[in-house]
């Protein structure tokens, strides 16, 4: 699964699944949005645009329906990158 981390703006992190196209935004305020049916080409474009918020807003926020997150934010994030450290105890 593509992601993009983001350094400036509100949104955080973008994760994109190729296979159902769906769009996860992680922003700044602990949320994650999802947006399903979005073509690879969108999410290309947001990564690569100068202000990525702006993009969304002109572009995915009322374009494409919404859909539930893959991942719930930093916990799920942190919950994976302690498991990928020290397994689920299995």
């Amino acid at each position: 699964m593509p992601t993009k981390t983001f350094t400036t703006g509100r949104i955080r992190k973008a994760d994109y699944n190729s296979a159902t196209q769906q769009l996860d935004l992680h922003w700044d305020n602990q949320t994650v949005l999802a947006y399903k049916h979005v073509p690879q080409e969108v999410f290309r474009r947001l990564c690569a645009a100068p202000n990525p918020t702006v993009y969304w807003e002109d572009r995915i926020a009322e374009e494409y329906p919404k859909g539930t997150p893959t991942t719930s934010g930093h916990r799920a994030d942190a919950a994976r990158n302690f498991n990928d450290l020290f397994g689920n105890g299995d």
